[in-house]
């Protein structure tokens, strides 16, 4: 019964990808660029480029809508990719990311502090002067003090889980500190790694120089915090405002109101324009509901920013394709093969299943190339620096065998020493409907060269003990398993070093699937993160991807692409790969404030 309700799922999800991919063709042909006659921009205007800059207005009310609410408001604790992107109306940090379109728009720049930072010994020692003028919503001064508490919060895991623990591995790797509300030092203010001399410096002394340390200090967890405001699990329901905007009220999983921090000086912030007076975030559950109104302009934008579902998707190109936009995300969609799973300890045998996979079917599964995202040719996002998209295609995917070439999947498994095929169980997550359309596809495709694979469908919730486990995954002989990654920061190590690092193969909630040991690739992460410059921490990152594809442990299905809808009434509109490819928020506008 499961099978024929997944396959009936599948074809609709098929159908469906089929219409939208011509209605798309019709929007990219003519149908869709230009102005529309209601001041939409036109068809992918928005994408990696602004929209409509010139016509903003200050004032009036932006109207967010999301089907889900943020993972946490906190600054320490959020993790969700637009709570990040959100974060930016009501949190400051010493460096951001420039508002600025597509690859520009994930450079870094001074926020709260004066310049980038001064570097020494080698890497190890970063100095920072706050700029004047940076206050709370209650006019006091924001102190480097306060950025180092706010830091410190990220210790705290027994009382503020789920954000990101980036600041943690490079300040205090052997997890020494104990984080604010078990420091026993006066003024809770202990951690050594970061010094505050006086009101406006702070410096920050890492045992190991990495030479993201800039990108981390750009995450919402180097929020400043106040002492006196943090109320610790709680803080979540109403931050204290360092930025624009500050919380007027919170009911969880219903609405947000953000209004004018009146305290927060124009001057005092190069980043921040602050046009509208109110932002507004409504949460329904209902995607297909919410879709509706977002066509209909009742809203003006996705805060969750994961694109519009099928229903919507029609409707929208159909009758208002102006208003979308469909950039590549900042994921992958891939199979991977754990080594400890025989045969796949041969690179041979990985690569039949990379030239015996359909790449055109597996993309329609995803949902085709709007929904699902053009057809993935290796393992580095295009939004990250040293990506390459399809210009590196070392198994021809998106050419000459996009639709799969048996013969040379045939030689693979003779040269593996398996010439009559094996068999295999994929893994995938039973609540991702696109995901096992994948697999049946992959599994279709398998079968013509004599694999016969199995499908092993799990709780995704359970992922970290099921495929995170690599005890298990041998066990079980999860030979393929079905994932997707993004990035926590645009960079190769903020992508690739949880997946390719011989170092972070854990026992349990382990995402290095592949179980790759190659002491080229662990040698270049490491050269990676003491290379201060930016062209060549760039070639780094290439080669890393290449080394990565020529052991063929990765079988990529698509880059992924969304598509999100802006109302008629935004301006200053524009995709950036600082967050993923989602709308920049923290600069939109009102082209009207009627």
């Amino acid at each position: 019964m499961t099978t024929q309700r997944t396959s009936g799922r599948r074809k609709q999800a098929l159908a469906a990808a089929a219409v939208v991919a011509g209605l798309l063709t019709t929007a990219a042909c003519g149908g869709g660029n230009g102005s529309s006659k209601d001041g939409a921009a036109g068809f992918d205007a928005a994408n990696n480029k602004v929209a409509q800059a010139d016509q903003v207005k200050k004032g009036g009310t932006l109207k967010f809508v999301s089907t889900q609410d943020a993972d946490s408001w906190d600054t320490t604790r959020g993790y969700y990719g637009f709570m990040w992107d959100f974060s930016r109306y009501y949190s400051r940090q010493l460096l951001t990311y420039k508002t600025a379109p597509g690859a520009e728009g994930a450079k870094l720049t001074p926020d709260l502090a004066t310049d980038m930072g001064k570097v020494s010994d080698g890497g190890k020692t970063y100095t920072f002067t706050l700029r004047d003028g940076g206050t709370w919503e209650d006019g006091k001064p924001i102190t480097s003090q306060d950025i180092k508490y706010g830091i410190e919060r990220s210790w705290a895991q027994d009382v503020l889980s789920g954000g990101p623990v980036y600041l943690q591995q490079m300040l205090d790797p052997k997890n020494t500190y104990k984080g604010p509300y078990k420091d026993t030092s006066k003024d809770h203010l202990g951690l050594k790694a970061i010094d505050t001399p006086d009101a406006k410096t702070i410096v920050f002394h890492l045992p190991t120089a990495n030479s993201d340390f800039l990108q981390v200090l750009a995450m919402t967890a180097a929020s400043p915090v106040r002492q006196d405001m943090d109320t610790k699990s709680k803080y979540g329901l109403h931050p204290f405002s360092s930025g624009p905007y500050k919380f007027e009220s919170y009911s969880p999983g219903k609405n947000l109101v953000l209004v004018r921090n009146t305290s927060w000086k124009a001057s005092s912030d190069p980043v921040r324009k602050a046009y509208p007076d109110k932002v507004t975030l409504d949460i329904s559950t209902n995607q297909a509901d919410s879709d509706q109104r977002l066509i209909d302009g009742d809203y003006d934008i996705d805060a969750s920013q994961t694109g519009l579902g099928p229903q919507g998707r029609q409707i929208a190109l159909k009758q208002h394709k102006d208003n979308l936009d469909n950039p590549v995300s900042g994921f992958i969609r891939y199979a991977v093969f754990p080594q400890s799973v025989k045969p796949f300890d041969n690179e041979h045998c990985r690569k039949a299943v990379i030239y015996a996979a359909d790449h055109v079917s597996l993309q329609t599964a995803r949902g085709g190339p709007i929904a699902g995202g053009d057809i993935g040719t290796n393992m580095l996002p295009p939004s990250v620096a040293g990506g390459e998209g399809q210009k590196y295609d070392p198994y021809k995917i998106a050419t000459k065998n996009k639709y799969g070439n048996v013969n040379l999947a045939k030689q693979e498994l003779k040269a593996c020493g398996q010439p009559n095929g094996f068999s295999t169980t994929i893994a995938v997550r039973n609540n991702k409907a696109q995901e096992v359309a994948t697999a049946e596809s992959l599994q279709a495709a398998l079968k013509k060269v004599g694999i016969n694979a199995d499908i092993y469908q799990y709780d995704g919730s359970q992922s970290p003990g099921i495929i995170g486990s690599p005890s298990n995954v041998e066990k079980k002989k999860l030979g393929i398993i079905i994932m997707g990654w993004g990035p926590d920061f645009p960079t190769v190590q903020g992508y690739g070093i949880p997946l390719w690092d011989s170092k972070y193969i854990l026992q349990s909630g382990n995402n290095n699937y592949a179980l790759i040991k190659d002491k080229t690739i662990d040698g270049l992460f490491d050269q990676y993160t003491t290379t201060l410059d930016e062209a060549k921490k760039t070639q780094i990152s290439t080669e890393i991807n290449h080394k990565v594809m020529e052991g063929a442990y990765y079988l990529p299905f698509t880059f992924e692409r969304l598509l999100n809808i802006r109302s008629s009434r935004l301006g200053n509109v524009y995709t950036t790969n600082a967050y993923s490819g989602y709308y920049d928020f923290v600069n939109l506008g009102l082209k009207s404030t009627k």
